[in-house]
């Protein structure tokens, strides 16, 4: 994800996500997905229509290396 944003799945943030332990809620609602960690005050909404956006992705990364650095 990080060397290439493009051409990713729903499936594959979904899964990329439970490997790192934050919580994927999709929407009840409206149309974005909820990306959040109860250690996290940020909350990222990735659409739900195809396709994804590299930025999307990029936020993403951001958001799990910031997760990570809370552990250091």
């Amino acid at each position: 994800m990080r060397t290439n944003p493009r051409d990713w799945a729903l499936k594959d943030v979904e899964a990329v996500c439970r490997r790192a332990g934050i919580e994927w809620v999709p929407p009840k609602r409206g149309s974005h997905y909820k990306i959040f960690h109860p250690r996290m005050e940020e909350i990222l909404t990735i659409p739900a229509h195809r396709p994804i956006k590299p930025v999307y992705i990029r936020k993403l990364v951001q958001f799990i290396d910031a997760l990570e650095d809370l552990d250091d």
